[in-house]
């Protein structure tokens, strides 16, 4: 049984981690909104690398509903797999939805899911 102590001092060390990336916030978000632009024209051409970013922007739009196998990054060139980090990075304590990000978001996602849903699986 952890003493009241030793009880006190974990929850203070997990406040103190949770402000210290509450303070990294926007500097995540800025570093996630600017990935999202630059892999979004990506998603939008017809290649093997668009391919795989659009299975993962719809993955991040509803994973459920677009799985994506984590593997597929290795088919990407370095400066698009560590926009991808980025972005999953910004979306792991989302503050809203990856589409509402764009302008016209919902018909864009719409776009990805005709252009690469079913190549998904």
């Amino acid at each position: 049984m952890q003493s009241h102590c030793s009880t006190t001092t974990a929850n203070q060390a997990i406040a103190a981690q949770l402000a210290a990336e509450e303070q990294e916030r926007p500097a995540i978000r800025d570093a996630g909104i600017a990935a999202l632009n630059r892999l979004l024209p990506i998603a939008q051409r017809y290649s093997g690398q668009s391919r795989i970013v659009g299975g993962f922007l719809l993955s991040l739009y509803n994973g459920s509903a677009f799985p994506f196998p984590l593997t597929e990054l290795r088919g990407l060139d370095t400066a698009l797999f560590k926009d991808c980090i980025d972005l999953l990075h910004m979306d792991q304590r989302p503050e809203m939805e990856v589409h509402e990000y764009v302008e016209n978001g919902e018909a864009v996602w719409s776009q990805l899911k005709k252009d690469w849903a079913a190549q998904q699986n």
